[in-house]
Order: structure tokens, then C-alpha cells, then sequence
């Protein structure tokens, strides 16, 4: 562990006013603002050490899990990756039985059209149903106590390449989702859907004309280069933007004080940069939208005319801070490109962005253009390989979500250390297969093969770095953090740990079966004990080394494997839920 900095003197008021019940988590990140902080208390620094597991859960999938399970009243929810099955546990009785399970008919095919193994991110829960996406195109509502279908919406084509691994979000009766696919050409794109019936309510491209892309008069970005008449046209060459790519896969947030959806949008298709000169508008960026009409308000591109694979989907977490002695509201984004930001969330002006993680592709951000300051040996083109771009196509983090307790004013982001080789290569579209255009090889960045990743303690008023614990292998676990300062992460090699949120001391930990990718949550038991749970399975990109997959290519996975040539010598697939409690 290496502490880097002072804790923050931020305040950030208290509780989220819309947060659940205490012992509740019924979506992603527990509340609708994605804060990944639970108010239980009673494992706390003194007596974690005495954490043992309670239960145990096998879904039957050995893939990747990214996502988290949902306790509601006394029932746990999971959604396993393809295909997709669902198991109802009874948390009332010993080991948490299972009540009643679902399992779709999701289409074998999505299998063939996933780029980065066959992951789902979760559920949502409310009015009596759960919500989850298929692999398949399909946002599925069932009845949470029968686990009978209410409703089964289809929204996209699997033939177009267009696949779906977010986890939805509720917010008042919509629900918000989104598709993936930006490495097979796809047209990205959010909707909302009525959570009674499923029907469409309203759809929004990430790139095209205004019409398509909901902008009218409502659109007030803070930048002028945001400004003007189907940007997400004119900065494109002829018709590229309809194989686009700005796809939205992360996490949606909700703010229900502005009434604002934020969510991110993924990199341009197609990776070769050279194909798509332009700032290829409204990709690799972040949308602020009402969440009932879809309409956008405004727009912030992290990463204009991307050279490198740095999709903007990570998580818009809404706090109050005081940021220069003014009392803000923001939202803190750790974006892939390195670049942790805290934005003005009513107009999208950067207030504060600085690297969290190793970069050097630029070497900082214009406070007066909000435009990163790009390197240009750095740049990658057709046919030219640039080396030692930092951080690589993975990100310094990609799809593992931060937390923000409200008692430390921190945020601890998961990171990854790796660097690149990037050559563009031309590329030819061909619906529903591959539409890259780069050959990507990646390697450990500064912190070497022993410090592949981070768990950060992060202060967003400030832009510094308070504490960090450096990991083997990247961080691809999001953290939950608790009323008592308790912080548990899982690492790819399959420890799942507790450390003091204020300092980093690490607690507690122990070894589950397999490499921890998902995001442990922490709930109230019908007995009144507080549980900790998280997901026990290695995949997503990074993982997918362990799957079965040959090292021998460095280039294969998109890259991926060079970077992870040892991690099949530390876990194995597996497919299990724990859970955790003190005697």
C-alpha cells in the first residue's frame, strides 16, 4: 500500500435522498446514483478478521461475472452470464435455497457476437419486478415473487453484430438500457422503456444527425465545439457514422435532484483513427439526458477523435463537493483514457481532471477547451506501429465501477497498469463480424508484471490520489464500502479482501475458487446479521486468458492475452456466489 495524500477536507451532505432501505440493495450500485455504499455497520476494522463464509451458491456458468446480485426484503437475485439464467434465493431459510429460477431462451448465436466474453452486469429491481438484459437483444421484466415474464421487449439485431451485457437502471417508471457491439460496427445507442409494459418510449443514437441523437433545444453543453447542427454527422466522413460504434454498455446513474440520466458512450468505430478523421461526435464522451423523453441537456467528450480504444462508458457518480472553496454539484468519472474527472453535472464544465493511473498519450486537460493535451508520438495511424502508449486499449480502468462512501468523502476506483503497441490497419465491414481495424499488443505499464493494478482511495475536490493498495493483476472488481469504513474488493487471482477505507490497512482476506471480476455488495439478513456476497468467477476481457483461451498469439483477445500470459496459473473458471458473516 503507498499513501500518496492528505484525506480530503471535501464535505458531500449526507445520504443520497432517494437511498433504499438500510439493508437493501436493489440496484447496481445500490442506489440510483451508483454510490456502491451501504449504511450497515456492524462489521467494522476490529472485527472483520472474524468473517467467515455463511453460504455458499453454484449458478452452474463458468464465465465471466461482472455484475452483483440484489437482495429485496428477504430474497437474493442473480443473473448468470449467457444465457441469462436467473435464480430467486430464499434468504429466510439456512443456505439460501432457491425459490424459483428462470432460464431464457437467449439465442446461441450472441455467443459468436460478444467481443469480450459473455458477460451480464446485473439487474435492477422495483415495483415488484427485476429487470435484466439479455445476450440477445432482449430487456426482460419478471415478476419478482412468481419469476413468471411480465413483459420481453427486443431492441436490437444480433445479425447487425449488436449484443447486450449492462445492467439496466430504474429510474421513477423508465428503464434505461443500452446495447454493446462499437468492435462490430454497431449504431450505439440508450432507451428507456416503461416499466410496466416494456414498451419503447424513446430511443437516442450516440451518433447521426440531432433528430436521431435527441437533440433540440434543451441540448446547452458548456463548449462551443459541442454546438451546432448534426455534429454526430459533420464529424465524420460520408456515412462512417453509421458504423459509429459509441455503444453503451457501463453503468447508468441517476440524479433525481436534476432529474438527469448521465451515462457514458464507447469508443468510434472503427479502432483504426486514420478511417475516421473528425471528433466523431457523440462518441467516447458523456451524455446527460431527462430520463422520460430521452431529450439530451448536455454533452462532454473525453476523448475526442479516440486513437486508442478509450470508450467513456464508466460510471457518472452525482455527489456535493466543495471544489475551489464553491460548493458544487458534480459527478466523478474515472474514465478509461487515465483521467479521473469531477464535473459540473448541471452544465458539463470540467472543474478538475487529473490522471489517476499511468498515462502518456497526453499531458493534461485545457481548462478553458476541456480538450485533452495529446502527445503526438503517441497518436496511432494506419500502417504505422506506435509503441509504449500508456494506458492500453483496456483502459486505465475498464468496466469495474468506483464507490463513494459519504463518511470519508473519498472514491475508490479499481485501475489497471498496462501499456501498448497499436497499428492501424484498414479495415472492411462486413455485418455482424468483426470491424476492427488495429493490432493491438499489450504489456505491463510502469508498476511491472507484479503491479498490473490498484485498488485507489481517490479525492475528487482535489484530483489527488489519498491512498492505494498495487495488486498482481489489474483490478477488474469494483468495491463496496461501508457505515463502519469497511472497503471489500476481489482481485483476479481470487482474494477477496477488506480494507479500512480511510488508510488502506488491509483487514482481512480470503480465497475463493476462482478469480473475483464482479462487484461484492453488503445487505441485512431476515435474522438481522449483516452479509457480505460477491461473485466468484474469472472471464470478461482480461480473463478470458483463463477460459481456455491461447497465449501463444499476444495479439489475440484484442490484445489481451500478452497482457495476461500468468494468470491461468492463479484461477480457474467458476460460476459460484459467497457470502460472508461474522459468527
Amino acid at each position: 500500500m503507498a499513501a500518496t495524500g492528505a484525506a480530503p477536507s471535501v464535505s458531500s451532505g449526507a445520504l443520497a435522498p432517494d437511498a433504499p432501505p438500510a439493508g437493501s440493495w436493489p440496484l447496481p450500485g445500490r442506489n440510483a446514483q451508483g454510490w456502491r455504499y451501504s449504511p450497515l455497520a456492524q462489521i467494522t476494522a476490529d472485527n472483520v478478521k472474524n468473517l467467515k463464509v455463511a453460504w455458499t451458491f453454484s449458478t452452474g456458468t463458468a464465465r465471466g461475472f461482472e455484475g452483483q446480485p440484489l437482495v429485496v426484503d428477504s430474497t437474493m437475485y442473480v443473473v448468470s452470464p449467457y444465457p441469462n439464467h436467473v435464480f430467486a434465493l430464499d434468504l429466510t431459510r439456512t443456505g439460501g435455497p432457491v425459490k424459483w429460477d428462470y432460464l431464457p431462451t437467449t439465442a446461441p448465436a450472441s455467443q459468436g457476437e460478444a467481443c469480450c466474453d459473455v458477460v451480464n452486469r446485473g439487474m435492477s429491481f422495483a415495483d415488484g419486478k427485476v429487470v435484466f438484459n439479455r445476450l440477445d437483444n432482449h430487456t426482460v421484466a419478471l415478476d419478482a415473487k412468481t419469476g413468471k415474464v411480465v413483459w420481453d421487449t427486443k431492441l436490437d439485431s444480433l445479425q447487425e453484430g449488436s449484443t447486450m451485457t449492462m445492467a439496466p437502471l430504474i429510474a421513477g417508471n423508465v428503464v434505461l438500457v443500452g446495447n454493446s457491439g462499437a468492435e462490430l460496427g454497431v449504431h450505439g445507442w440508450a432507451a428507456g422503456l416503461d416499466l410496466g409494459s416494456g414498451k419503447i418510449l424513446w430511443r437516442a443514437y450516440s451518433t447521426g444527425p440531432d433528430s436521431e441523437v435527441k437533440i433540440g433545444p434543451d441540448f446547452k453543453p458548456y463548449y462551443p465545439q459541442y454546438k451546432g447542427k448534426d455534429l454526430g454527422v459533420s464529424t465524420w466522413p460520408p456515412d462512417q457514422w453509421k458504423l459509429g460504434g459509441g455503444t453503451v454498455w457501463g453503468w447508468m446513474t441517476y440524479d433525481p435532484e436534476l432529474n438527469l440520466v448521465y451515462y457514458g458512450t464507447a469508443n468510434p468505430g472503427v479502432w483504426n483513427p486514420d478511417m475516421r478523421p473528425g471528433d466523431n461526435l457523440f462518441s467516447a464522451g458523456v451524455f446527460a439526458r431527462d430520463p422520460k423523453t430521452g431529450n439530451a441537456r448536455w454533452w462532454y467528450q473525453f476523448t475526442p477523435h479516440d486513437s486508442w480504444d478509450y470508450d467513456g462508458v464508466n460510471e457518472n457518480i452525482p455527489v456535493d463537493l466543495t471544489v475551489n472553496g464553491q460548493a458544487r454539484k458534480v459527478v466523478v468519472h474515472f474514465d478509461r483514457n487515465g483521467f479521473a474527472y469531477t464535473i459540473d453535472r448541471q452544465t458539463g464544465q470540467v472543474l478538475v481532471a487529473q490522471p489517476y493511473q499511468s498515462l502518456n498519450w497526453a499531458t493534461g486537460v485545457d481548462p478553458q477547451t476541456g480538450k485533452p493535451i495529446r502527445v503526438p508520438s503517441k497518436e496511432t495511424h494506419q500502417g504505422v506501429n506506435t509503441t509504449d502508449i500508456c494506458p492500453s486499449s483496456t483502459g486505465a480502468r475498464d468496466q469495474q465501477p468506483a464507490a463513494f462512501s459519504p463518511r470519508t468523502s473519498l472514491f475508490y476506483t479499481p485501475s489497471t497498469d498496462l501499456c501498448m503497441d497499436y497499428k492501424g490497419l484498414k479495415a472492411s465491414y462486413i455485418a455482424g463480424t468483426p470491424y476492427l481495424g488495429a493490432d493491438v499488443r499489450m504489456y505491463a505499464g510502469p508498476g511491472g508484471w507484479n503491479g498490473r493494478g490498484q485498488m485507489i482511495a481517490w479525492n475528487a475536490a482535489t484530483g489527488k490520489k489519498v491512498w492505494a493498495i498495487t495488486e498482481r493483476f489489474p483490478v477488474w472488481s469494483g468495491p463496496v464500502v461501508t457505515g463502519s469504513d469497511v472497503l471489500f474488493y476481489g482481485t483476479m487471482d481470487g482474494w477477496f479482501k477488506a480494507v479500512n477505507a480511510r488508510t488502506g490497512q488491509e483487514l482481512w482476506k480470503f480465497k475463493v475458487g476462482s478469480g473475483i471480476v464482479g462487484n461484492p455488495m453488503t445487505y441485512q439478513g431476515p435474522d438481522g446479521k449483516q452479509y457480505v456476497a460477491v461473485y466468484s468467477g474469472i472471464g470478461g476481457w482480461l480473463g478470458a486468458i483463463a477460459l481456455g483461451l491461447s497465449a501463444s498469439d499476444p495479439t489475440a483477445a484484442l490484445g489481451a492475452t500478452g497482457a495476461m500470459p500468468d494468470l491461468p496459473k492463479y484461477t480457474a473458471p467458476g460460476g459460484m456466489l459467497y457470502v460472508f458473516a461474522l459468527p
